[in-house]
């Protein structure tokens, strides 16, 4: 359900300036910048209302997060939500993930969080899915070697996707589990995770480790580059 348009938003997000980077392509290659002696940089890619992003900021003052939202009204939320909480080490920008290496330099990402992305369930809007391998090479381009993306969903057919994509992206599943929960609540949940879960529905997560890359696909000499 599409979010209701805030009358109020500009002075909103006016209030919450401190947390909006307005231009990321000013600070690729130097976001620690933000947070000297940072352990870490960490991405979150559509953060909705930020619980997850401030809960978790909170719980490890020593690390840069870096939320990455497209729907202002959702954004604004989050930001208040920083500020309530007088976080310091959590800043937010209006993009698309498909963008991140334009924002962030080679190797200066060591994790990012994907939380109940859209499924675009049509095989026909695949690559619309931010765990396709469209999406994973520009990724990788970020990520340190090492590095890690933490995928969470409920959709069973997005999760049977997304484990099968990511290798293709140079991307290994670890830790992959279809019921997060089954023994207890574990980590920080999402607003829409803890709705779902209440209601019964099983949550799915895996951790992809950035790998070597496999071969790419040749495109013929007379095939036009996409």
């Amino acid at each position: 359900m599409r979010m209701r348009r805030k009358k109020n938003l500009v002075p909103r997000m006016e209030r919450c300036a401190q947390w909006l980077i307005s231009d990321p392509q000013a600070l690729r290659g130097n976001w620690r910048s933000l947070l000297p002696g940072a352990k870490e940089l960490r991405i979150e890619l559509g953060c909705g209302k930020g619980r997850f992003t401030c809960q978790t900021a909170a719980a490890a003052p020593e690390v840069l997060f870096v939320a990455v939202e497209r729907v202002p009204d959702a954004m604004v939320m989050a930001m208040e939500r920083a500020r309530d909480m007088e976080l310091h080490n959590v800043f937010f920008i209006d993009a698309d993930a498909a963008n991140l290496p334009a924002f962030f330099a080679p190797d200066e990402v060591d994790l990012i969080y994907i939380n109940f992305c859209d499924p675009w369930p049509p095989k026909r809007h695949a690559k619309r899915r931010l765990t396709h391998r469209d999406f994973l090479l520009r990724y990788r381009q970020v990520l340190r070697a090492g590095g890690e993306i933490h995928f969470k969903t409920d959709n069973v057919g997005l999760f049977a996707f997304s484990v099968t994509e990511f290798p293709l992206g140079g991307f290994y599943p670890e830790q992959v589990t279809h019921d997060l929960h089954a023994q207890g609540i574990q980590g920080i949940m999402t607003d829409y995770e803890e709705k779902f879960h209440n209601m019964g529905t099983k949550i799915n997560r895996c951790v992809a480790v950035k790998g070597d890359l496999p071969p790419q696909p040749v495109l013929e000499a007379n095939t036009p580059e996409a």
